[in-house]
């Protein structure tokens, strides 16, 4: 052969093999390879231990493979059938001359690649099936195969069905449908609502088979369908109805279903599963003996499926009913009862009601349970003392002498019977104990209707044991014996506190607040005895009452005053009527107390006898004394006995110099009520007359309490100060603020006017303006006019006036609006 051609030949094959992914080495050959002989297919690189030797095949199939000696290229010597033979294996060794093996063998694998040389063959040349009226659109009644020798995995044995013709073409020609893939043949949309056998009853279809996938070309064959129609015999079963506890040989059947089409197989739905079953002709079974107690009535569904357990169409429902059996006794609702009645109940008390059901069907005399009672012990006079409705199972008395102390229960055997107490039908009994209870008909009484007078001292600690009651029952049960007691007049602020102990049948009364004697001297308590249970047939009676009283004794406290010793500087100008001070005892309350003076033959001072305030009665003489001292007694009302005084220094100074002033700020400031934050009247001390006081001074508010707590000053140098409000609400109008000026040796009263307003959103004055009533005359007219011209030369008088005194001011120094800072 030509070097050329076999190096072409050679590179054509590896082209072929290029990208492989295989463990083992192999080379890939086209089938029916009509090209020359022997086709070499690669060159074998396998060389002995001490370099080119020899290459062998050992299984050469036959002659078909081999080795060139001196190229050691393999070779193929005939063309390969991939439907023959798919793949070979070789087994190559390195030889010596003499054809003894030096190395190997190495594995070397030929896979013969698929042509499209076969056509595709159905497996029938005439397919026949039978569809039924009423199979649904898609579901396959007959499945159309046929078999390619190429290689499956390739598009050579890749086929497509289709159909090619219908005959005949009514009502549509296109009642059929055929997977492509699959070939299974079934009714299209038109051909599931249209077919009908009375209109045709039978069709044939040319279907065509081919290779190649999708792809136009390929090979392909022809075979025929021929397909019956028949009429559907797919309808509801009847309804069955089966006797509980059916006794005959299972599985037992029951209902049939039938499809009329070909290619069928039967299924079922039920609950439970495995009751019901199903064989392949549509004969159905029950498996076992029902029980209409467990269920009494069973819905099955039968499906007709074809091949691939596609239902054919709807599945049908078959009913089961169970038919009753008596074969279930009445069973009461519970193992046994228990109940109470009180005694002396009237005939006709209901004492309880028993329940018996039937588990059989409750429209039958199989569950009509009557009842009755059987035997009672013990037994009574008159045979039974109880009676019950055969009906509803109620009992109730019917003797009126039961009494708790001769039976304490009664024990009754109670029948049920079904069949409505037929003879046959089937019964149960039940016990029944009644116990005769005892009623509460005696009210607890007290002991004593009549405790104390009990006396506890006015400051007696909370908790303190006033009084134990006790009261008793005479009903013999524990639950009509326990006693509660409640205190229901005299505590009307919750003074006291009761505690109850109910099964000792006692009471105690404790302190629970604190006593007042200016309040109540005495507490009279009303507390009474009841069972926490209803009385029957009797009334509390005045032994169920009983009445506490106590007693409060004062406590002679001694009167603790505000102060050990009262001191207060006035002026000697100071004017009549002026408070110097207020007296105030700590330990109690001022309205209970009474206020005097002793020493005081002089008349010139005054205590009010309900609040503690000294007042000048007259002006001051300095020449009497600069130091006075003054006795105040404080006495409690309605009880001279407790009654303490005390000393109340007063010291006169001299008279305020005529050249001291009080002066405020210009313009007049205001204070606004609510209170605004940061807002005060300046005040300031100014020399009238030649310079003799130049300060420093104090500024401080009169001793007052009211005062002090309505007001508060600031003091800001020696000759300034400003008054705030102290409280967030004062009455709008002009308040006279007495405050003390002192300097290094004398101190003097003076009055601070302040004005507190109602103000808008800018913190000024809002004045209120009378409402006007009527309408405005000619001569009101007039008079407004000149009303009003006299006020405008009255402003332009002021206006001038002012800053004439302002230009003088001016020269004579500046001004003192604002405080000055303390140089001190």
């Amino acid at each position: 052969m030509d070097p050329v051609w076999l190096w072409i030949i050679c590179l054509g094959i590896s082209h072929a093999v290029a990208g492989a992914a295989s463990q083992e080495p192999y080379i890939e050959i086209p089938e029916n390879y009509h090209g020359h002989f022997p086709l070499y297919l690669k060159k074998l690189e396998i060389q002995g231990p001490e370099g080119p030797a020899p290459i062998q095949v050992v299984d050469n199939y036959d002659g078909l493979f081999g080795v060139e000696p001196d190229s050691g290229f393999l070779f193929v010597t005939r063309p390969l059938d991939r439907e023959e033979q798919a793949q070979y294996t070789l087994q190559v060794i390195v030889t010596r001359d003499d054809g003894q093996p030096l190395s190997g063998p190495e594995t070397l694998t030929v896979r013969v690649k698929d042509e499209n040389d076969n056509v595709p063959r159905f497996t029938e040349d005439v397919f026949a099936g039978t569809v039924s009226r009423g199979t649904g659109q898609g579901v396959s009644f007959l499945f159309v195969s046929a078999a390619d020798l190429d290689d499956p995995l390739t598009p050579n044995a890749d086929l497509r069905y289709q159909i090619i013709s219908q005959a005949p073409g009514r009502p549509s020609d296109a009642m059929f449908q055929l997977d492509s893939r699959t070939g299974a043949l079934s009714l299209s949309e038109e051909g599931s609502s249209l077919l009908n056998p009375a209109q045709v009853a039978h069709y044939s279809l040319l279907v065509q088979v081919k290779d190649l996938g999708d792809q136009p070309s390929g090979h392909h064959a022809i075979a025929k369908v021929d397909i019956a129609v028949v009429e559907s015999t797919w309808i509801p079963p009847t309804s069955v109805h089966l006797p509980e506890n059916l006794k005959t040989t299972y599985p037992h059947p029951i209902s049939k279903v039938h499809w009329s089409g070909g290619g069928v197989t039967y299924s079922q739905e039920s609950v439970p599963t495995g009751l019901i079953l199903v064989d392949g002709e549509g004969q159905v079974y029950v498996t076992q003996e029902l029980d209409r107690e467990a269920q009494a009535e069973y819905v099955i569904r039968l499906f007709a499926r074809n091949a691939e357990g596609t239902p054919y169409a709807h599945p049908l429902e078959l009913q089961v009913s169970v038919t009753d059996e008596n074969d279930n006794p009445p069973v009461f609702s519970r193992e046994s009862y228990e109940a109470e009645v009180k005694e002396g109940s009237p005939p006709g008390t209901v004492v309880l009601q028993v329940q018996a059901e039937d588990a059989d069907e409750a429209a039958s005399l199989h569950a009509h349970v009557v009842y009755e009672i059987g035997s009672q012990e013990p037994p009574s006079a008159q045979g039974s003392a109880f009676h019950i409705d055969p009906g509803t199972g109620t009992i109730t008395l019917q003797d009126d002498q039961l009494r708790a102390g001769d039976v304490e229960e009664y024990r009754l055997w109670v029948v049920a019977s079904d069949l409505a107490g037929a003879a046959g039908g089937l019964s149960s009994t039940v016990e029944v104990t009644v116990r005769v209870m005892d009623v509460n008909d005696h009210p607890p009484v007290f002991s004593e209707m009549q405790y104390g007078p009990v006396s506890l001292p006015a400051d007696a600690a909370i908790g303190t044991l006033v009084s134990t009651l006790t009261a008793t029952d005479a009903d013999w049960e524990l639950e009509f014996k326990l006693i509660n007691f409640s205190i229901i007049s005299g505590n009307d602020n919750g003074t006291f506190a009761l505690e109850s102990d109910r099964q000792a049948g006692s009471a105690r009364i404790r302190l629970h607040k604190k006593l007042n004697y200016e309040d109540a001297q005495s507490h009279v308590l009303i507390v009474t005895a009841h069972n926490p249970e209803d009385l029957v047939g009797a009334e509390p009676g005045p032994r169920s009452t009983a009445t506490v009283t106590i007693l409060v004794e004062d406590i002679m406290e001694p009167l603790v005053f505000s102060q050990e010793k009262y001191e207060v500087s006035v002026p000697a100008n100071v004017l009549p009527g002026t408070v110097l001070l207020t007296i105030r005892v700590l330990n109690l309350e001022t309205h209970l107390l009474r206020f005097s003076l002793r020493n005081n033959s002089k008349k010139w001072l005054s205590i009010d006898e309900y609040s503690g305030a000294i007042r000048t009665e007259q002006e001051l003489d300095p020449r009497l004394g600069r130091e006075h001292t003054v006795v105040v007694e404080a006495q409690k009302r309605g009880n001279s006995g407790l009654a303490a005084t005390t000393n109340v220094v007063i010291r006169i100074l001299g008279g305020r110099p005529a050249a001291l002033v009080l002066g405020r700020s210009s313009p007049p400031q205001h204070l606004c009520t609510p209170q605004q934050k940061q807002q005060a009247v300046l005040i300031s001390v100014q020399e009238q007359g030649p310079l003799g006081r130049a300060g420093p001074f104090h500024f401080a508010l009169a001793e007052d309490v009211t005062l002090r707590r309505n007001w508060r000053i600031r003091v800001h140098n020696g000759t300034h100060a400003s008054l705030s409000m102290g409280i967030s609400w004062l009455e709008p109008g002009t308040h006279q603020v007495p405050i003390f000026l002192t300097d290094s040796a004398e101190t003097w009263p003076m009055d601070v006017p302040v004005t507190v307003c109602l103000c808008n959103s800018e913190n000024r004055c809002m004045v209120k303006v009378g409402k006007m009533r009527g309408m405005p005359t000619v001569l009101s007219a007039v008079g407004i006019m000149v009303g009003t011209l006299a006020a405008i030369g009255f402003f332009l008088i002021l206006i001038f006036s002012h800053l004439a005194l302002k230009k003088k001011k001016e020269e004579v120094g500046p001004s003192d609006t604002l405080p000055l800072q303390s140089t001190a």
